[in-house]
């Protein structure tokens, strides 16, 4: 009997000790100073295999990049071209960032999923040790960005709209990143699509909408009882074996009082039903005009009665007429 119960709490024991060395893991916190080229940690202690790397700024949990050894990296709009995975051993999931601003102070989460023993995870805190620079309060103009809009919506107030990113891919793709960009405003990842380890993996960060991953990765946002502003551009970025692609969309939702798509059309239906009557007014006034011209004036001077004709007989009665007088 005591045999069977120190081999019960072995096994208790093998089954929570993944999640208690997460759990500590969590807890550690590494400070980074801010600089440019600085390096944030993410080495796993122990060996195996690694599955995937991924590095989410939090709280927000915003995507920032993703390590994976078959389909490679990818990494979000806001960070492409600044962040570099340094693969120094095979378990390493360390980034270095250049190009920095004071934007990316904050707290990362680094996630490294390693088989058999499952993820190890990292906190680090980026922080500016330095005294801050003093910022201009004055407005800056933003710097326009330049892209093609595949496809324009037009949706009305309290409408429920589906967006959905048609693209023909020229590879395969392993992840989808979905954006919008508010006008005006800079781009935020609202949702991402992925595959890992052969499943697939969807991310939503949507605050308005439902964001739907298919097997293909073809993402679509379905947006119930639509407001201005939802108002924007939104824009996918496929990430395949052939390279990036990516596909924009513009939302327009006129605000109340404004432009609306069924009085729009309303007035086109009263326009048109209107020339139509005017028009068969028109052809039935022309019609009668040109049914009394034809039929001319008589001999006698009034119009649509025949001559008389004078004959003979007519002649010989008036004769008797007379004589009867």
């Amino acid at each position: 009997m005591e045999a069977v119960q120190k081999d019960h709490w072995y096994f208790v024991v093998l089954i929570f000790l993944p999640f208690l060395k997460v759990a500590v893991q969590q807890k550690d916190v590494i400070t980074v100073h801010l600089e440019e080229g600085m390096v944030l940690d993410c080495l796993c202690p122990w060996k195996g295999n690694l599955s995937m790397v991924s590095w989410t700024k939090v709280p927000d949990k915003d995507p920032v990049a993703v390590f994976h050894p078959e389909y490679g990296v990818a990494f979000s709009h806001h960070y492409r071209e600044r962040i570099e995975f340094l693969r120094t051993t095979p378990m390493d999931g360390s980034i270095s960032m250049r190009n920095v601003t004071h934007q990316d102070m904050g707290l990362y989460h680094c996630s490294v999923q390693t088989f058999p023993q499952g993820p190890w995870t990292r906190n680090i805190q980026v922080e500016d040790l330095d005294t801050p620079p003093e910022e201009d309060d004055s407005p800056q103009p933003p710097t326009p960005e330049e892209f093609r809009v595949d496809t324009e919506l037009v949706a009305e107030q309290n409408d429920n709209l589906t967006i959905k990113c048609n693209h023909v891919h020229n590879g395969t793709v392993y992840q989808v990143i979905l954006e919008k960009k508010p006008h005006s405003q800079p781009w935020s990842i609202i949702g991402v699509c992925k595959k890992v380890d052969g499943g697939l993996v969807g991310e939503d960060y949507s605050d308005s909408g439902e964001v739907s991953c298919a097997d293909s990765l073809d993402v679509s946002l379905h947006l119930t009882g639509v407001v201005p502003e939802d108002s924007g551009f939104y824009r996918c970025t496929f990430s395949t074996d052939t390279g990036v692609q990516t596909t924009t969309v513009l939302l327009t939702v006129p605000p109340p009082g404004g432009f609306s798509l069924s009085m729009y059309m309303m007035y086109i239906y009263i326009g048109a039903g209107a020339a139509g009557l005017i028009l068969l007014m028109v052809i039935i006034i022309l019609a009668v005009r040109h049914r009394n011209g034809g039929s001319g004036r008589g001999s006698n001077g009034y119009a649509g009665y025949p001559a008389r004709k004078q004959d003979k007989c007519g002649q010989v009665r008036n004769m008797e007429l007379k004589e009867t007088i």
